[in-house]
């Protein structure tokens, strides 16, 4: 679809006291949508659209649309009952007991994954990598209940599947099951806790990385370990990675034993980290371990922020809104000046933010993927401090959420 969104309002640059950013600059401007792309950007008011259809952004702020960089869409319980979280013991007795809760949910696991999509949609989010269950008690069924309801919302939202084997690749000898998702379907291998859930660092990432490579697969791991052990599992992945040549290809999720390193060791293994573009991904838990996100971002560590649990069997929280998230890691992280907050967006964007760091503008683009969020809120800055409404969301040209 072909159309003009007019009066759009994108940030133009920045407003400085000396050195310091007191505030940013914005613009209204059309923006011309063509085959999924941005084609043409020019100041609001001034291009003939004759013959062309419009829509009207009414003055909202415009930011690239979120990229949920760590979801699981087949534990969510929203669509369910009410039922809060049964208490265990352990990390083993917690995904024991999920399975036999997960089947015993009056609603279907594809109604629960539509109504977590939807609400991710409809709070600005239209790419997702999600963490899918493989293990001998759930098989692929959960993978390609999944898959089976992304194909109905092909055209609306990118996504990318991790073959997670969450009771352990190797405690529950899962290495067939995985290897057969892999081939099903998911272009990553995941794991968790290869020390205290595996029971062997070593042979638990090589097998995961001899899976990888044989199916040209990216890794994307859970390590909630701390201390020595979680220090280890760190070396060995950034072992294998320099061996398998995955640079880029590798993420970890929670990655709570950063925090144990300090000194020269911190400073080898976050320069190895950023070496290697093993990214680090975070749910921000309130009251939990959250890695030292702004010393792995001053040593060039790529860092996203995902949402993680919503409303599951770990968890009775969560709402499924990145920039919610982001505004919260904003907070724990003393993120408080107009810079801070404005670049803050990268981290549930890919990357990507409407001015760089030098406060020029960079974003959008003729030839960017017309995958936008209208806001209500004066710049960056405000809707990351202060969590503002989402008016619509468009992936590729399409409005998929909220309305124009």
């Amino acid at each position: 679809m072909k159309y003009w969104l007019g009066n759009a309002r994108l940030e133009t640059g920045v407003v400085r006291d000396g050195a310091r950013v007191v505030a940013t600059e914005t613009g209204l401007f059309d923006m011309l949508i063509d085959g999924g792309k941005i084609v043409d950007v020019k100041l609001a008011g001034t291009v003939d659209k004759t013959g062309i259809a419009t829509k009207n952004a009414k003055g909202f702020l415009v930011v690239p649309s979120f990229v949920e960089k760590h979801i699981h869409l087949d534990k969510t319980k929203l669509g369910a009952p009410w039922s809060a979280v049964t208490p265990v013991n352990s990390i083993v007795e917690r995904f024991s007991l999920e399975t036999d809760e997960l089947r015993a949910l009056p609603v279907k696991m594809a109604d629960r994954t539509r109504v977590l999509l939807d609400t991710e949609l409809r709070n600005g989010t239209t790419a997702f990598r999600s963490h899918i269950d493989v293990h001998p008690r759930a098989g692929l069924e959960y993978l390609e209940t999944v898959q089976s309801v992304l194909q109905e919302y092909a055209g609306k939202l990118d996504a990318e599947l991790v073959a997670f084997p969450q009771h352990g690749l190797l405690r529950s000898d899962s290495v067939a099951l995985v290897r057969e998702a892999l081939q099903s379907g998911a272009t990553l291998i995941g794991g968790v806790d290869p020390g205290n859930v595996d029971g062997d660092v070593e042979r638990s990432l090589e097998t995961m990385f001899d899976l990888a490579v044989a199916h040209d697969a990216g890794v994307d791991i859970h390590v909630h370990d701390r201390g020595e052990i979680g220090k280890a599992t760190f070396w060995k992945l950034l072992e294998l990675t320099r061996e398998a040549k995955w640079q880029g290809r590798v993420a970890v999720s929670h990655a709570f034993a950063l925090g144990d390193f300090d000194g020269n060791e911190k400073i080898e293994l976050f320069g190895a980290l950023a070496a290697e573009r093993i990214a680090i991904v975070t749910s921000v838990p309130i009251g939990g371990q959250i890695p030292p996100i702004n010393d792995l971002e001053a040593a060039g560590v790529t860092v996203h922020v995902g949402c993680d649990n919503v409303y599951d069997c770990w968890s009775p929280y969560g709402n499924a809104d990145l920039l919610e998230r982001v505004g919260r890691l904003g907070e724990l992280t003393g993120r408080v000046t107009e810079q801070a907050l404005g670049q803050s967006l990268g981290l549930i964007t890919n990357g990507v933010t409407p001015l760089d760091k030098a406060g020029e503008q960079v974003w959008p683009m003729v030839g960017d993927d017309a995958n936008l969020v209208l806001v209500d809120a004066s710049c960056t800055a405000e809707m990351v401090a202060r969590r503002s409404a989402r008016m619509a969301t468009i992936f590729r040209g399409n409005v998929v959420a909220g309305e124009l």
